[in-house]
């Protein structure tokens, strides 16, 4: 399974991006896909995830409210909208897909720059 992240870029605080991941390969393999991400100097942090039928959505606290987690199954998308964003949003964004219990693959990340 290759997942590829898209939709970073700068942004100024209180702005939006939508993010998107597509999975391709063996996606018959892919439950859970969700979100991490990671700043300069700190660990990746989850952000959210949603399970294979869009009926179960889990958010970090950070981003409660802000953010939204969506998917289209057709497409083997998966989508983050990133609204009022802030300077601590600034991060690499990587999109990752669930095998089993584990996050097991990874996209190759995007960047989200928020200037202030």
């Amino acid at each position: 399974v290759q997942l590829q992240a898209s939709g970073g870029g700068l942004v100024q605080a209180g702005g939006s991006l939508r993010l998107s991941c597509v999975a391709s390969g063996l996606t018959g393999r892919v439950s859970t896909m969700g979100w991490f991400r990671q700043a300069p100097g700190k660990e990746r942090e989850f952000i959210a995830s949603i399970n294979l039928t869009g009926t179960r959505k889990n958010y970090a606290d950070s981003v409660k409210g802000r953010f939204t987690i969506e998917r289209d199954r057709a497409k083997n998308t998966v989508y983050l909208q990133t609204n009022n964003l802030t300077p601590e949003d600034t991060a690499v964004y990587w999109c990752s897909a669930k095998w089993g219990n584990d996050w097991h693959y990874w996209g190759q990340g995007t960047l989200v720059t928020v200037s202030s």
